[in-house]
């Protein structure tokens, strides 16, 4: 599942004919509990499933594996040169770092010729809008183009959550500046069928204002 609006990529294919995934050796970044990687791993593929917390990927464990977990930031990838045929990352990592193109290169060297990544994250127009589901959160309340990073403090005013805003122009800036084809970007449409609300996230909201951007990326 790409994104809260419920792309299912059984549906969107955007890593790939499903079929075809038998036998890939496929890397999820910022893993979290490797839900995806599980899937892949059930289509065949030889997923690897990566994330920076620990605890995620306990989580990971207990639910049951059967494939490589590895702790490890994405910035710096424990991996050699050309070790994967695909990547993907289902609102994972890229948010989360003050520099993107520190991963999308890395990414890209552990990448093969001709292989793709594929990443989902908040589309950049919801941080103009407050994070609420109802018509609250339908009136502008920040500059688009302000890009100080959100950030929760705990009580010693150290940082608990930080997650950076980039304009769409700027992940596609990234995207291209760091080596890759950009092949498609979807913006996900709220599905009538979807009756969910969680966070900021509603029918009313999803019907108005796209919610999710996802980048299919491709190694020359």
């Amino acid at each position: 599942m790409w994104c809260p609006e419920g792309l299912d990529e059984v549906e969107a294919e955007l890593l790939g004919p499903t079929e075809e995934l038998k036998g890939k050796d496929v890397l999820e970044i910022g893993a979290g509990a490797a839900q995806c990687a599980r899937w892949l791993a059930g289509q065949g593929a030889r997923p690897v499933a990566l994330d920076l917390s620990h605890r995620q990927l306990q989580h990971a464990l207990r639910i049951g594996a059967g494939f490589p977990l590895v702790q490890a930031d994405a910035a710096v990838l424990p991996f050699a040169d050309g070790s994967f045929d695909l990547a993907c990352s289902a609102y994972g990592a890229l948010p989360f770092v003050a520099d993107p193109r520190l991963v999308l290169r890395e990414v890209r060297r552990v990448l093969r010729p001709g292989g793709r990544f594929v990443f989902s994250v908040t589309h950049p127009m919801r941080w103009a809008f407050p994070d609420e589901p109802g018509p609250e959160g339908l009136s502008v309340s920040a500059s688009y183009f302000d890009r100080t990073p959100y950030v929760e403090q705990d009580d010693e005013g150290r940082a608990v959550y930080v997650e950076h805003h980039r304009t769409l122009g700027d992940r596609v800036r990234d995207v291209v500046t760091s080596g890759f084809r950009l092949v498609d970007l979807v913006e996900p449409e709220w599905p009538d069928w979807n009756t969910s609300e969680w966070g900021g996230w509603s029918p009313l909201r999803g019907h108005l204002i796209p919610g999710t951007a996802i980048f299919v990326c491709e190694r020359d």
